[in-house]
């Protein structure tokens, strides 16, 4: 697939807005991830005071799933060996942050990977947040695009490799993390405590 003239629409249309645009983007895209850290932090503190151990579960499986996806994305973006747009693509602008080393392959991006897994994750896990973490992550997809360093079709694939594999993994492992999650609250272990939350019927 070629992607390489929308990505330099894009690119071309990133330099032409104002510094402090740019600047916002090279923020997001650098440290965007680690939101999704905080909400994982978070959707797993609340989920420790609920009754029900599926809703602990899914609170835990999020970033599990997530870096499963992670580890997907690696092995594909191993195997294809794209080069970089920042690189690859003759008269583009030069990106407005580094230009990631050859070897850090471009095919998919790990960003959006990371981002679409845990959007759909953390969504399972607290069906509201969809409506925030859904934006967040296409946000970071069209982000690694602004600032040079992925071709639109690679953050296209990230994202549907994250969504699915999030999807699909906790749909399998669900089941079985629920019962592990009940297990460990009937054992009274502190550190099962600790993880799981109290049991409610102790």
């Amino acid at each position: 697939m070629d992607s390489s003239g929308l990505y330099l629409d894009v690119t071309d249309f990133a330099h032409s807005t104002p510094a402090w645009v740019q600047s916002a983007f090279e923020f997001w895209t650098e440290y965007g991830l680690l939101v999704f850290g905080a909400l994982f932090i978070a959707v797993w503190w609340r989920a420790r005071g609920a009754r029900d151990p599926r809703t602990v579960a899914l609170a835990v499986l999020a970033p599990f799933v997530t870096a499963l996806a992670y580890v997907a994305s690696e092995l594909v973006k191993s195997s294809v060996d794209e080069e970089r747009p920042c690189r690859a693509v003759a008269g583009a602008a030069a990106s407005l942050i580094k230009c990631p080393v050859t070897g850090d392959w471009s095919f998919p991006s790990n960003h959006a990977t990371i981002a679409g897994a845990a959007a759909v994750a953390l969504a399972i896990a607290v069906r509201g947040l969809v409506l925030l973490t859904l934006p967040l992550a296409l946000l970071m997809a069209f982000s690694r695009v602004f600032v040079g360093v992925h071709y639109p079709h690679d953050v296209a694939m990230g994202l549907l490799l994250g969504t699915s594999l999030a999807a699909l993994a906790v749909l399998a492992l669900a089941g079985p993390a629920t019962r592990v999650v009940a297990a460990a609250r009937t054992s009274g272990g502190r550190t099962a405590v600790l993880i799981t939350g109290a049991d409610p019927a102790r």
